[in-house]
């Protein structure tokens, strides 16, 4: 069975691609948690070559990166894309302009699942990744014709913007009406209530990660478990 090696379910975005993507297509897998402090000594380098995570394992196959795992797992299950080829080559692009770039959004606004901020300013940088991110959404779901961004079904673009989905109620950027309801449609699905619920249950807090996100905002909420 497929061994998926991640990190904290609060902080770690990457980790929630391959996460979401395996749980929502029924593609079953092993989980394995390890905090980010094991980082530093060296625990993530025993599974992964780039001391990362996502790390997929797969018998003697090692795959360390979130898009790489997409497309080795969709060598075996062809629907982790979209059916249709222009659908299938926009859904790929998208990711791949998610994977590479939004610098920006992830600099300001890291994943903190228990979290609601307010950003102490917003840069025009900030803005306009805010806005692609509503653009990409926007087209996405008028071309499918929804409810996910390139099909009727979940596929893996939907799972690379599921961490997304997470930063848009940490943050509140003010997306357009029908991108916010795409937001909550994510968030809404049991893989995402699953992974949300365990990550306001974890015990740890990662200080680079809480140190981040107070530099650029002010919490004002915090649905985390005493750590």
């Amino acid at each position: 069975m497929l061994l998926l090696h991640i990190a904290n379910k609060n902080y770690s975005s990457w980790s929630l691609r391959p996460w979401v993507l395996l749980r929502e297509l029924g593609i079953p897998f092993i989980e394995r948690l390890t905090p980010f402090d094991e980082q530093a000594s060296g625990a993530f380098k025993s599974f992964s070559p780039s001391g990362k995570v996502p790390c997929l394992v797969d018998g003697e196959t090692v795959v360390w990166d979130s898009l790489a795992i997409a497309e080795y797992v969709a060598e075996r299950h062809p629907h982790v894309w979209p059916a249709d080829r222009n659908a299938r080559a926009w859904a790929r692009s998208a990711s791949a302009e998610m994977h590479s770039g939004f610098g920006e959004l992830r600099n300001h606004c890291g994943m903190n699942c228990g979290l609601r901020v307010k950003l102490h300013a917003v840069t025009a940088a900030l803005r306009a990744d805010w806005q692609r991110v509503d653009e990409i959404w926007c087209e996405g779901l008028s071309r499918s014709g929804g409810p996910f961004l390139a099909d009727e079904r979940f596929t893996a673009v939907d799972a690379f913007y599921a961490p997304v989905a997470f930063r848009v109620q940490t943050y509140s950027p003010g997306l357009s009406a029908r991108a916010a309801d795409y937001a909550e449609r994510l968030r809404a699905l049991s893989s995402m209530r699953a992974w949300y619920s365990a990550a306001l249950r974890e015990p740890w807090r990662d200080v680079p990660h809480e140190v981040e996100v107070r530099s650029y905002g002010v919490v004002l909420q915090d649905d985390r478990q005493p750590s």
